[in-house]
């Protein structure tokens, strides 16, 4: 096997291998970090990785696996974390000037249950500073480039986590999705994202006011490989007070295209208040024609929602200004001028306004609610338009007009996907957000392993050389 196709083969299938002497763990992470090292410049994705001590962890696991110890299910397969989650020894800082030289002495939950799993950490994935954009730029270490076209943005903020797993600089990443961290950049960039649902992955520690908004989940090239790490990820932990029960079965069973045939899926091609680029919406209204032809009943619905932008950025503001509010004004000159301009806006909000806020979004979980009491799936487009420009000074988070599809399934707490499902006519990938019931990921993976069966996507490769 040659490191390419080590370096762009699932991660089941690696841990398959590992597990069966055919590589070894140190193979399979040394052929990934030479790969870090030749491809990293060029898109920024990781903005620190610690290659010897994932050596050590790799020669540590290939000597397990010899001595006959138990292992789990990703023993020996590397994977990457956000800089946004606590990382014990390893830098993390958010994307921050005020964070540039901490090191956690802990790990966040999810990555204790990585590492118990067997992964083998890389490094952390480039983030806007707090994970306040959606595109990934910061102060420390600069933009992240798209591996499609590095010219774009590959989108924000788990943008270096997606960059990594396009270019095949590792099959697993951890990423996160306050309004559609996950979801934007997998769309932009032509990789699975599964934003699961509210609590399903427990934080730790949580930023204030996020609690409400903001999940973990996996980035992968295949559904397979994203529902394996969900199962290692999820699960209730008393440090979070939004987390779940334990799901009833293992995420990775849902990772069939058996039995699809009988789902009924709405097809809403602009949420009633969405401008989609044409060639986008010719794009994902072809990918909602596969389902109709796996046997799915595959309905347009008019239903529509008015845009929930204000409300959702006066939620996700007011929690922005509650991380640094003990010393804003002390560390002002120093947090990127985008953060500031949403902390500023908040200030100006009342405390009623807070709670319409906080009502709209009750409101969006009962009209959500009466739409998946007909349908088991509903279909959108992941983004209205393809990766923008890297240097676009739209850019900002403030501005939802070109992300109105993923903020609202933070708000109502329900599981969303995007699948790559083609690319435009200058070679950007495009998305196909699939959202199931609340706390239905069962039925977004069978739904989201379906299409891919169909219309596989893990094929395909960025251009040369970040897909060589």
């Amino acid at each position: 096997m040659t490191t390419r196709d080590i370096c762009f083969t699932p991660a089941i299938e690696l841990a398959a291998m590992i597990h069966g002497g055919e590589v070894s763990s140190l193979e399979v992470v040394r052929a990934v970090l030479d790969r870090i090292e030749r491809l990293n410049p060029q898109i920024n994705a990781y903005c620190t990785v610690v290659a010897e001590r994932a050596l050590v962890e790799a020669r540590a696991a290939d000597a397990a696996l010899a001595d006959g110890a138990e292992t789990g299910p990703l023993h020996g397969v590397p994977v990457s974390i956000k800089d946004l989650v606590a990382t014990k020894g390893i830098r993390t800082t958010q994307g921050s000037p005020l964070l540039k030289n901490w090191v956690p002495d802990f790990d966040a939950p999810l990555v204790e249950r990585l590492r118990s799993a067997g992964a083998v950490i890389l490094g952390k994935t480039n983030t806007p500073e707090f994970g306040h954009l959606a595109v990934t730029r910061n102060s420390i270490f600069g933009a992240t480039a798209n591996p499609w076209n590095l010219d774009r943005t590959p989108g924000g903020s788990s943008g270096g986590a997606v960059a990594a797993v396009a270019s095949g600089l590792g099959p697993l990443a951890e990423g996160s999705d306050g309004g559609g961290s996950i979801r934007i950049p997998a769309s932009f960039t032509g990789v699975y994202g599964l934003k699961p649902s509210l609590g399903r992955v427990p934080l730790y520690p949580m930023d204030q006011g996020m609690e409400m908004l903001g999940v973990s989940g996996p980035i992968t090239r295949t559904v397979a490989d994203a529902a394996l790490m969900l199962d290692v990820m999820a699960g209730p932990d008393d440090r979070d007070i939004n987390s779940l029960p334990a799901p009833p079965g293992p995420f990775l069973e849902a990772a069939s295209a058996d039995g699809v045939e009988k789902l009924r899926i709405a097809y809403s091609p602009a949420l009633g208040h969405a401008e989609v680029e044409s060639e986008i919406a010719a794009i994902v209204e072809r990918a909602t024609r596969v389902f109709a032809d796996l046997g799915c009943v595959v309905e347009e619905t008019e239903f529509a929602i008015e845009s929930p932008a204000d409300d959702y950025l006066l939620l996700s503001s007011a929690a922005y200004a509650a991380i640094r509010q003990d010393d804003l004004e002390e560390v002002r000159d120093r947090i990127d001028p985008g953060y500031m301009d949403l902390v500023d806006e908040v200030w100006e909000a009342t405390a009623a306004d807070y709670v319409r806020a906080s009502q709209l979004r009750r409101e969006l979980c009962q009209q959500f609610g009466e739409l998946m009491e007909d349908y088991d799936l509903l279909l959108t487009p992941t983004m209205p338009v393809p990766a923008r420009p890297i240097d676009d000074p739209g850019l900002r988070s403030q501005n939802l007009g070109w992300n109105p599809f993923c903020p609202a399934f933070n708000m109502t707490g329900q599981p969303a996907a995007s699948v790559p499902c083609g690319f435009t006519a200058g070679g950007l990938p495009v998305g196909l957000q699939i959202v199931g019931r609340r706390f239905d990921e069962y039925t977004v993976l069978r739904g989201s392993a379906a299409f891919e069966a169909a219309a596989p996507w893990a094929g395909t490769r960025p251009p040369a050389p970040l897909g060589t």
